[in-house]
């Protein structure tokens, strides 16, 4: 199956029809315990947080769509984050982009740094930047590619020779890309994380957390955290995620199509002072984009011309179609306003530091027809004028 092309993977990766009644779709095995003939003779199965049937392949088909050999999945994306985190131990250094989701940095700086982790947030356009913070105590690389939701694009090949070379991991968090768009491991990744509730699922009807690797003995003590920690996500939500993937490719090809068709929409228009989107040429990451994606993906940023929080705060809440809503990657068009929503954890002078100021609104482009995406931003944005 590794040969296959990536929409012949995202269907049949790491599947096989159940083999007692030759069911297609994984059945969702609703069931806490397994019975045992005698005492450690079982069938592979003993309690369902350590493991469960139609966890394992969602599992198993996380693993082929990334290019990895093991797969694990959480109870969310931030479960996902802190098991990264308890590979850690007290006096590690983590370097993270400065530009990265409210919440894992909330994890970070309120939960992590008082158990002794140190961590330093910054820009990671240039590898030299992000080598003279290295140290004897870097243990871990972290990397959103393209970011959240300022949508820089990060060159994991080159944060892969940096992170080889200080003996650390690299995470790289793949959730705005999707395994379609862009390979992690196959630049030199050591974990790749995704919030599968964005567009892994698809459908935002699930909450659900993943971790790829490659590395047989990473993966057991990834193993062992999930299931002494017990963050594992339940048989219904598995069998929705796995559903999911299997449009992956058909979906993401629709989202890029009508966020490139938006993103030309809106840098014209005269409401709009700026537009963040990895598709134009003169996005500072556009040429990484081109080399290590295979699109731009169906994510948008832009900023009102006022760059005010009333005037962004209007247009957000008069959009129709789009949803003013946390969360993205489903089939539907959502906007939502980072520094009052998804990043409002991050202090005020560091989120605009990085870009993410008061009119600043994001938009996950779903897959309507995007002439009536069009209608609506004009008719929201149109206040203002």
């Amino acid at each position: 199956m590794d040969s296959e092309h990536f929409g012949t993977r995202a269907i049949h990766g790491g599947q096989h029809p159940d083999p007692s009644t030759g069911a297609v779709m994984p059945p969702i095995y609703q069931t806490s315990t397994y019975a045992q003939k005698a005492p450690g003779d079982h069938q592979g199965y003993e309690y369902s947080r350590t493991q469960n049937p139609t966890r394992h392949a969602l599992e198993r088909s996380l693993a082929s769509i990334e290019g990895g050999s093991h797969g694990l999945a959480f109870g969310s994306g931030l479960a996902a984050v802190d098991a990264c985190m308890k590979l850690l131990s007290p006096g590690d250094e983590v370097i993270s982009t400065n530009d990265l989701y409210g919440g894992t940095y909330r994890q970070f700086v309120k939960v992590y740094e008082k158990y002794g982790l140190k961590f330093h947030f910054t820009p990671m356009g240039h590898a030299a930047d992000v080598a003279s913070l290295v140290s004897a105590n870097t243990k871990m690389i972290w990397v959103e590619t393209p970011t959240n939701p300022m949508l820089n694009v990060i060159d994991i090949a080159a944060m892969a020779r940096i992170a080889k070379e200080a003996g650390a991991l690299l995470v790289v968090d793949n959730t705005f890309a999707t395994p379609y768009l862009q390979q992690p491991i196959a630049l030199g990744a050591d974990i790749v994380l995704h919030s599968a509730t964005k567009y892994l699922g698809g459908h935002s009807d699930l909450v659900l957390g993943a971790l790829v690797v490659h590395d047989d003995a990473l993966a057991e003590k990834l193993y062992f955290i999930q299931n002494a920690t017990g963050a594992v996500c339940g048989p219904m939500d598995s069998f929705l995620a796995l559903r999911g993937i299997k449009t992956l490719h058909v979906r993401m090809d629709r989202h890029m199509q009508n966020a490139a068709a938006i993103a030309d929409f809106l840098k014209g228009h005269p409401a709009v002072s700026a537009v963040v989107y990895p598709g134009f040429e003169d996005h500072p990451g556009h040429a990484i984009a081109k080399a290590q994606m295979s699109g731009f993906g169906g994510m948008i940023s832009f900023r009102v011309a006022s760059d005010s929080f009333q005037d962004a705060s209007k247009v957000v809440s008069h959009l129709k179609l789009f949803t003013l809503a946390e969360s993205l990657g489903g089939v539907e068009s959502l906007s939502g306003h980072p520094a009052s929503m998804t990043h409002a954890s991050i202090p005020k002078d560091q989120r605009e530091a990085s870009g993410i100021t008061d009119g600043l609104i994001r938009l996950s482009v779903g897959i309507e027809d995007v002439r009536d995406l069009k209608a609506d931003l004009d008719a929201a944005l149109s206040l203002l004028l």
